[in-house]
């Protein structure tokens, strides 16, 4: 038996691929002129990578193909998100282009209430900073030093 977040046959009953393609596009056309959300985005404006990961996320967990797993394993949402500082602000401008793309789909009220709670919980679960004075990162962060610190005394 096997655990799924959505009732079966969800994917198909919101229109499957081409949905959450449409969905996806129109949230990344929002984030693209977004500057706090933009500056998130290693590759800058270019959003055809983030694209087909959120589109193939996405369509996996609301029961459509397992493609996101295939290509990228467990999806491991706050480690991936770890490296940049996702802000209440952040998670209320994410959320602000995710419902706009919602709207823009016309889904009956439950699958856009089902698929709206979903967002809005795993934005508010992304937040890992409270300081909205920290700038995004404009590329991945160096590594921190590893090992025990050489100035501490050890006992034995």
């Amino acid at each position: 038996m096997s655990f799924s977040p959505v009732p079966d046959g969800f994917y198909q009953e919101v229109g499957g691929h081409e949905t959450f393609r449409r969905l996806v596009d129109r949230f990344y056309e929002g984030v693209a002129e977004d500057s706090l959300l933009i500056a998130m985005y290693p590759e800058g404006t270019e959003l055809e990578g983030a694209k087909h990961r959120l589109r193939t996320f996405l369509e996996q967990y609301f029961g459509g193909p397992k493609t996101y797993g295939q290509e990228r394993g467990h999806p491991r949402l706050r480690m991936r998100h770890a490296p940049f500082p996702v802000t209440p602000a952040a998670r209320d401008a994410w959320l602000r282009h995710m419902e706009a793309a919602l709207d823009s789909l016309d889904l009956p009220p439950l699958h856009r209430q089902i698929m709206g709670d979903y967002f809005e919980r795993a934005a508010t679960a992304m937040v890992n900073s409270f300081d909205e004075a920290t700038p995004a990162p404009a590329a991945e962060p160096e590594p921190g030093p590893i090992g025990p610190d050489p100035g501490r005394r050890r006992l034995l």
